[in-house]
């Protein structure tokens, strides 16, 4: 992603938020979508109708010991995001954070709901709408597109995404994909540049999550071609910027598929950087991770790096 100043600010403020899936349960208020919901963040399996209660032990039973209640995984687990916030904070940088468990809709998001500019994570709104097009018969691809497709998800490459985003009509684009994954926060850019397309990462996680299953329009065929290139990501973008920071190198245990953003300089100073993407062999976790930090590059790739590390020890979400 080229790297341009900006006359817009925006803001996007601290988050704290981690899940797992484990051994006890935990309720929280998440929201995905601008609809507000109860999830289980931890669950030991499928609930069962309450037993009836014992009948009291005979005179001379023998007092039976009581089972140590056990420390609650979720104690823990805010341990850590509150450790991560405050490690970036002390950085200078505000992280914004949503998860998804696709397998039992269980959401952590966290941060202010303002949308921030998501830079070359837009590419995968232009890949989308151009991959719609050609399933409607309304567009077509020569070899040299689809060498420009692959490279613009894999590699990042402004080139194509300049050329495929004149062709589909700019900021119609964006309108269409809004449309069609009713996206509450996404707009588009405000001067019809790609890379300054808002967005949260509520509606990042929740456009990857349709994707996946169908219900944003887009054929399974089609939708593969995203994400297997996304599972490709190449270590360097075309302009030779690193594309490991965030979820690679944050859960490298992982299988991972990711749609890298950067850029410069918003508000005015601000390092702009998200990584987003699906994580696990079968695609259960969708992530979308931002941050904005003033300073060099390296250090604000460095900050969300390490936030994930925080977040998931061992570099894998444990469930």
């Amino acid at each position: 992603m080229r790297r341009r100043r900006s006359t817009f600010l925006s803001a996007v403020t601290v988050v704290v938020a981690l899940f797992l899936i484990g051994a006890s349960s935990a309720g929280v208020k998440a929201r995905l979508g601008g609809e507000a919901k109860q999830v289980t963040l931890m669950v030991a399996g499928p609930g069962e109708p309450a037993a009836p209660p014992p009948a009291a032990p005979p005179p001379a039973a023998q007092p039976q010991p009581q089972p140590q209640p056990q420390p609650q995984p979720t104690v823990k687990l805010d341990a850590l995001a509150r450790k991560a916030t405050t490690e970036a904070q002390r950085r200078g940088a505000d992280i914004s954070f949503t998860v998804l468990d696709r397998q039992n809709g269980g959401v952590v998001s966290g941060g202010d709901p303002a949308a921030f500019p998501i830079a070359s994570v837009a590419k995968l709104f232009i890949a989308d709408d151009l991959l719609m097009q050609i399933t409607q018969n309304k567009a077509k691809l020569s070899p040299q597109d689809r060498k420009g497709l692959e490279a613009m998800l894999r590699s990042s490459d402004d080139f194509p995404a300049d050329d495929f985003w004149a062709r589909g009509g700019g900021n119609a684009i964006i309108a269409r994909v809004v449309a069609r994954y009713k996206l509450s926060t996404t707009t588009a850019p405000y001067n019809g540049d790609w890379w300054n397309t808002m967005s949260t990462t509520a509606d990042l996680v929740r456009y990857y999550d349709m994707l996946l299953d169908g219900t944003g329009g887009l054929p399974p065929g089609q939708a593969d071609i995203i994400v297997s290139n996304l599972a490709a990501s190449t270590p360097l973008g075309v302009d030779g910027y690193p594309q490991r920071f965030g979820i690679p190198d944050g859960l490298f245990a992982e299988p991972v598929a990711v749609k890298q953003g950067w850029m410069c300089c918003w508000g005015p100073d601000n390092q702009v950087h998200l990584s987003t993407g699906v994580v696990g062999p079968d695609r259960r976790y969708v992530i979308a991770v931002a941050s904005m930090q003033p300073g060099d590059e390296a250090t604000a790739r460095n900050t969300l790096t390490e936030a994930l590390k925080t977040m998931f020890p061992g570099g894998r979400i444990r469930s």
